[in-house]
């Protein structure tokens, strides 16, 4: 079964700029603005390409 809640970073406890990634790894959202535009894509891929400096 997917996991469709929201996890906000355990750094933003302050209630500063951040952004929520949904469960299933395929969309984040600014944690202000819950109810906003959702960036749907491949956070993992994504997060893969960010730390080894490959670009597609």
């Amino acid at each position: 079964m997917p996991d469709h809640r929201w996890r906000k970073a355990t750094h933003s406890e302050n209630g500063s700029d951040c952004v929520e990634l949904r469960g299933t790894l395929d969309r984040v959202r600014d944690s202000k603005n819950p109810g906003g535009p959702v960036l749907r894509g491949n956070v993992p891929a994504l997060l893969r390409t960010i730390k080894t400096g490959h670009k597609p």
